[in-house]
């Protein structure tokens, strides 16, 4: 325990008080981590299930989940949303206890716990050898994408928000880079720096697009506009990579089957507003097909969606619209240097 609370001190100088607090919940997070490891993963991931179930489920944590869920599926009736709701819960419960077990999920393990499907598609965008970007969401339990990419042998790095909690992050960091993908890039400027370098290298990179995006974009999700992260169709559109959606799906327990989807294609119009919102609402396409098919596996705690006329709704619009403009000059100053490099 010690060593889990001194390991990835905060990088930066912070006040007593909030040091004290990021450490009480440091100890609450690794005192779960500990207990759940006590038992095997089936077990773990089961009580885990049966927590979430009982105990999460009927509180107030499923206030905002059911407003999406109503807002989505406006046919469906009050018990298939709970049901919905039920299963949420029970799949939260699983990926916590899950964390502790990690290790254990790979494709070379006695029960065989992963299954990876898909991979001439893989292939297929690795020979274009413009780089590759995986994109998914946050379904089953998202910490075995990664996992499956290195069992794939995949080089590259994972995007991810850091944890608020330094403590906590420390340990997550070293947890994923120890199961998953080698390298985590940070979202941010010094981020996107970084994943230009590994795209321009041929390599990977893996990002899960189905959260709010505040300097995202409009585009549809369940028929509604949501806010969207347009990076991976700014770098495919700039710089030719591919990009494959996943698929994750949990299929009983602690087992997993991960598919890599053929490559969405795509081509430049000349507009690069409309080719930018045009690609992002695609692969936004793919993500709602996924949570369709498996409506109890996704996050659906997530504030996806804002109201039209929230102060957060009117920044992000604002943050989208200057995206957009960037990308129409960035798409005219490309074409214009490729211009005077004819003459």
């Amino acid at each position: 325990m010690s060593e889990m609370l001194s390991s990835g001190p905060p990088p930066r100088r912070i006040p007593p008080t909030r040091r004290l607090r990021y450490l009480a919940e440091a100890l609450g997070f690794y005192l779960v981590i500990g207990f759940f490891k006590l038992f095997p993963i089936e077990s773990a991931s089961a009580f885990g299930a049966w927590i979430g179930r009982n105990f999460v489920a009927p509180t107030g944590f499923s206030k905002l989940a059911r407003e999406n869920l109503i807002a989505a599926y406006p046919e469906k009736t009050v018990t298939e949303v709970d049901a919905i709701l039920c299963g949420m819960w029970d799949n939260l419960g699983r990926t916590l206890a899950e964390y502790s077990h990690l290790g254990k999920i790979n494709t070379g393990c006695t029960n065989r716990r992963l299954t990876i499907s898909g991979g001439e598609n893989v292939t297929a965008a690795l020979a274009r050898g413009k780089g590759v970007i995986f994109v998914s969401g946050h379904l089953a339990n998202w910490e075995v994408l990664p996992i499956a990419g290195r069992e794939f042998g995949l080089e590259g790095a994972s995007v991810v928000r850091p944890a608020n909690n330094p403590y906590m992050n420390a340990w997550l960091e070293r947890t994923r880079t120890r199961y998953g993908m080698a390298e985590l890039v940070s979202k941010g400027a010094q981020g996107t720096r970084r994943i230009y370098s590994l795209l321009r290298k041929g390599a990977c990179v893996c990002m899960l697009i189905d959260q709010r995006a505040s300097e995202g974009i409009q585009v549809p999700f369940f028929a509604r506009d949501a806010l969207t992260t347009p990076a991976p169709a700014i770098l495919a559109l700039k710089m030719g990579v591919a990009i494959v959606p996943i698929s994750n799906e949990r299929v009983g327990g602690a087992h997993f089957h991960v598919h890599a989807h053929p490559m969405i294609e795509y081509e430049s119009t000349g507009d690069a507003t409309r080719d930018l919102i045009a690609l992002t609402t695609a692969i936004n396409y793919f993500m709602e097909e996924q949570v369709r098919a498996h409506p109890e596996q996704w996050l659906w705690i997530h504030r996806r969606w804002v109201d039209e006329n929230a102060p957060l709704r009117k920044r992000a619009q604002a943050l989208s619209d200057q995206v957009l403009a960037d990308q129409a000059l960035s798409e005219r100053g490309t074409a214009h240097k490729a211009a005077s490099n004819r003459v």
